[in-house]
């Protein structure tokens, strides 16, 4: 029985690649929101609200984050005193950065607008992508570190797409590719989604690592506390005047 083992071995493998192979773009999609929780449970989430440990080019920071279900997201990171302050709502977005000498909000640029505005969403652009207009596109299957993801290109309705890599077998989203502007110009920024936990029903990534390989940047979020259906005032994602 011992020579057949190998043959039994790659009759596995075949038969796994073919089951990933087989699924389509609008599959990985469901399963990816089957994932999150379910439509069902994603529908009574009405606001999440995180904070993390935050690493970013050798400093250590604290970060918070509330998402208030189709209305806003809004970031506040603390590094070394500075607050930081990234801010998505229903209209645009708008940030304020002390580190690079900005104490007062200021719009974001358009492009890095449209690359987030799906963030004040519980469960991103996926919930109702159709409705939104975004079109999937199944590009094939790409190893994530020792996984054999399934990648996925979302385009959006104004012709901007973003690169997902999932897990076939648990729909866990695993990497995103998509582009941001960095003092002017457009670049890639990867990030990672791991150590996924619920709370709540809700299932989402308790670590994320971002990466932008044209300037060298990489930033890590540890997260250390989730709170569910918490009431979070509209108010804090208007831009201050």
């Amino acid at each position: 029985m011992k020579h057949f083992k190998p043959a039994i071995l790659v009759m596995v493998l075949l038969f796994c690649g073919a089951y990933v192979s087989a699924q389509t773009a609008e599959e990985i999609i469901a399963k990816h929101i089957q994932s999150l929780g379910g439509i069902e449970q994603l529908s009574k989430v009405t606001s999440v609200y995180t904070e993390s440990k935050i690493e970013v080019m050798g400093m250590e920071g604290v970060g918070k984050s509330w998402t208030l279900n189709g209305k806003g997201n809004r970031q506040d990171i603390d590094i070394m005193g500075n607050i930081i302050t990234t801010c998505f709502n229903d209209k645009g977005g708008w940030s304020i950065n002390p580190m690079t000498g900005s104490t007062t909000a200021e719009d974001m640029p358009e492009a890095q607008y449209k690359s987030g505005k799906e963030q004040i969403f519980v469960g991103g652009l996926f919930v109702n992508y159709t409705e939104k207009g975004y079109k999937p596109e199944l590009i094939g299957n790409e190893a994530v570190d020792s996984l054999n993801t399934v990648k996925v290109k979302m385009t959006s309705p104004d012709g901007n797409s973003t690169l997902y890599y999932f897990d076939p077998l648990t729909g866990n989203l695993i990497k995103s590719i998509s582009q941001m502007d960095v003092q002017g110009v457009l670049s890639d920024m990867e990030i990672k989604y791991l150590d996924y936990k619920q709370t709540d029903g809700y299932n989402l990534p308790y670590k994320m690592e971002m990466y932008i390989p044209s300037a060298q940047f990489s930033m890590t979020y540890t997260v250390t506390k989730v709170e569910v259906n918490q009431p979070v005032d509209e108010k804090m994602f208007e831009k201050p005047i």
